[in-house]
């Protein structure tokens, strides 16, 4: 049989024809683990809805950036910024507080956190030797910043996870125009989610994990408050998906065949609210979260850093200490949450968690990076197969064929 040549194809066969034949013979082979969020694969976590977009930017004036540093063959690693809101956060500070479940982690600002209550700073995650380099860029945006002329401390806040595995983390690859450009790039809307950004080098359950982010809205009759969540993903544990042991059944799993495999690692999980809450009950809004961790598998593991950092957006702390007429020093009035409508809001924080941590690794694709080494994406198709047989996929969303 001669070999095929479009040169033998008569002068009249349609050009179209010829262009389409061949754009489908170069054209990538098509994959079956394409990534995708985990309510689209029919993995519906708890009872409460999600807000429109299901990330935290569903929370008013919250907008997330990213930069992704990926360079040769041995650099996998990047910035991910969430900014609370759009003015001046050093004069316009908002609520926070912050909750270390383990404290294998180097989250750069903590301590002035738990004291005064209060960011002044957009927050920054990165890997673990690039928090430097992240503080210092932080810190020049704020003093660059109109209005802080006279500005002589900024505590910059930046959590990190420990991409050394795919990244060359000693290589400390990450620059003050990374995190600049995270932070030009930060809006609201979608977030880009999976291998980008801080999650560009890290690993989760046994495959690739990233960067996650989920919401939920509570009823009206229950004030209608948002809470958003994203999620830096980076520890290990025995992967479990809705209830179902899909760690075991896939084969990777700590302990697996009773070794000591190195199962270290960490979590950063950011939880935004536009509900009124003081900082106390911020503090324990962010304890809630780490259930939802828990449910994915992890078990907070002796290396692990894992840190939650909550804030609200309902109302701002202004630096400059307030003047009006005979009134010095008092605080505009603001109406906070009871203590009592609390335990809605614990719930949707422990479903958002959750179902980020799931997004972080559903969204992210296989790695190759430093030294060769290599971490794959979770098998998607065979991973639904699993909880489909554990009859834990919306039913709308069972794979054809799979009883």
């Amino acid at each position: 049989m001669p070999a095929f040549s479009f040169l033998s194809l008569p002068h009249v066969f349609p050009l179209v024809f010829v262009a389409n034949l061949l754009a489908t013979m170069l054209a990538p082979a098509q994959t079956p683990n394409t990534p995708a969020r985990a309510r689209a694969l029919g993995i519906h976590v708890g009872v409460l809805p999600p807000g429109p977009l299901n990330a935290i930017t569903d929370v008013a004036h919250v907008k997330v950036g990213h930069c992704t540093v990926w360079q040769g063959d041995s650099v996998r690693t990047g910035v991910t910024v969430i900014v609370p809101h759009a003015g001046n956060i050093f004069q316009e500070k908002i609520p926070a507080a912050i909750y270390c479940s383990n404290a294998f982690g180097k989250l750069a600002g903590f301590t002035q956190v738990e004291e005064l209550g209060t960011i002044e700073t957009p927050i920054v995650l990165t890997n673990t030797l690039g928090v430097a380099a992240a503080v210092q860029a932080l810190v020049k945006h704020a003093l660059s910043q109109p209005g802080n002329e006279n500005v002589f401390s900024v505590n910059a806040v930046v959590g990190e996870t420990n991409d050394g595995w795919l990244n060359d983390i000693r290589g400390m690859h990450v620059k003050e125009e990374h995190l600049l450009q995270a932070l030009k790039n930060a809006k609201d809307g979608a977030v880009a989610e999976g291998t980008v950004g801080a999650g560009t080098g890290t690993s989760c359950l046994g495959f690739k994990g990233g960067i996650g982010t989920s919401s939920r809205v509570l009823p009206k009759d229950l004030g209608g408050y948002t809470v958003g969540v994203l999620v830096q993903t980076n520890f290990g544990g025995i992967l479990t998906i809705n209830g179902a042991p899909a760690g075991r059944e896939l084969g990777k799993f700590y302990l697996q065949e009773h070794t000591q495999a190195n199962d270290d690692g960490s979590c950063m999980i950011m939880v935004a609210t536009d509900a009124p809450l003081s900082v106390r009950n911020l503090k324990r809004l962010a304890k809630r979260a780490v259930l939802g961790l828990a449910r994915t598998g992890s078990v907070l593991a002796n290396g692990s850093g894992d840190y939650v950092i909550a804030f609200t957006t309902a109302y701002r702390i202004p630096h400059a200490t307030p003047r009006s007429e005979n009134k010095v020093g008092l605080l505009p009035a603001v109406q906070l949450l009871h203590d009592e409508m609390m335990t809605p809001l614990f719930l949707a924080v422990v479903e958002a968690t959750e179902e980020a941590v799931y997004n972080s690794l559903f969204m992210a694709t296989a790695v190759k990076g430093r030294n060769g080494h290599v971490r794959e994406a979770i098998p998607i198709e065979k991973t639904l197969e699993i909880l489909q047989r554990y009859q834990v996929l919306h039913r709308q969303k069972r794979l054809p064929g799979v009883k």
